[in-house]
């Protein structure tokens, strides 16, 4: 008997360790699919540096001539009702915040902000990149954060290439789109994705050293998509309760073992 707690533990060691490998998505296995709407994480990929777009200044210029460093590269569209805005505000707050830990724009740094509609346009990047410069200390430099746009295929190339999934509604009015972030190496090579809406400071300049390293890291945010399922119709992440008791579950029995144990072995201790 005194093997069973241990022999438990085991196994319900095996059966988180297979629950949290499946939501980092640390597994040998071939990837999975393209999502029609979601996020594919494609870590180690390139970025093609071909890939022309316009700023809000009107000027032609390729990802290669952008991405020279470090980069988070954001995809949104401007006229976006939900997300896309809260995405872009956390974004202006936290690159502010980003001064305090040691992180200069344009020396460590710099930020892409792409539109995946076609008719956006460099006029509307242009002043949305004024709206959000409005947030920054007024030292940030301009050319720190870029807005762009593009034709289809050449917006449909980037988002291939970064394995982000967006479709336009039925009505033409708007996007089922996910939310995230995406790190860049100096060489266009994707390192990290950080989902979600809201993101640490030091989480951030961690993905910036590893990028700036041209190392691959595990998604920081991950969980928050294992945990919030991506609903399209609503464009927002609905809580999949499923999964979240089911995790919960496996962790409290691991601990409620761990704690039988622990006690077994103290009452032996006292009786020796």
């Amino acid at each position: 008997m005194e093997q069973s707690p241990k022999r438990l533990l085991v196994l319900i060691s095996i059966l988180v360790t297979t629950v949290v490998t499946g939501v980092v998505g640390v597994s040998a296995r071939k990837p999975a699919p393209p999502l029609e709407v979601g996020v594919t994480e494609h870590l180690g990929d390139v970025v093609p540096g071909d890939l022309r777009f316009v700023s809000g200044e009107g000027d032609t210029v390729t990802i290669a001539e952008l991405v020279d460093r470090p980069t988070i590269l954001a995809l949104v569209y401007y006229s976006c009702p939900s997300i896309c805005r809260p995405l872009l505000s956390e974004a202006s707050g936290m690159l502010g915040k980003l001064l305090k830990v040691d992180m200069q724009p344009d020396r460590d740094y710099r930020v892409l902000t792409v539109s995946f509609d076609q008719f956006d346009s460099p006029a509307r990047s242009a002043s949305l990149k004024d709206e959000y410069y409005q947030q920054l200390p007024a030292d940030f430099p301009r050319d720190a954060w870029t807005f762009l746009t593009g034709d289809s295929v050449t917006i449909r190339r980037l988002t291939d290439a970064v394995g982000f999934g967006f479709k336009r509604n039925a009505d033409d009015s708007d996007f089922a789109h996910p939310t995230t972030l995406i790190i860049l190496s100096k060489d266009r090579k994707i390192t990290r994705y950080l989902t979600g809406a809201k993101y640490l400071p030091l989480d951030i300049k961690m993905a910036l050293v590893e990028a700036k390293q041209g190392r691959v890291g595990a998604t920081i945010v991950k969980f928050a998509q294992f945990c919030f399922s991506y609903d399209p119709s609503g464009q927002k992440f609905a809580l999949n309760a499923t999964r979240v008791v089911g995790l919960s579950t496996l962790v409290g029995l691991a601990v409620i073992v761990v704690f039988i144990s622990a006690s077994g072995r103290r009452r032996k201790e006292k009786v020796h």
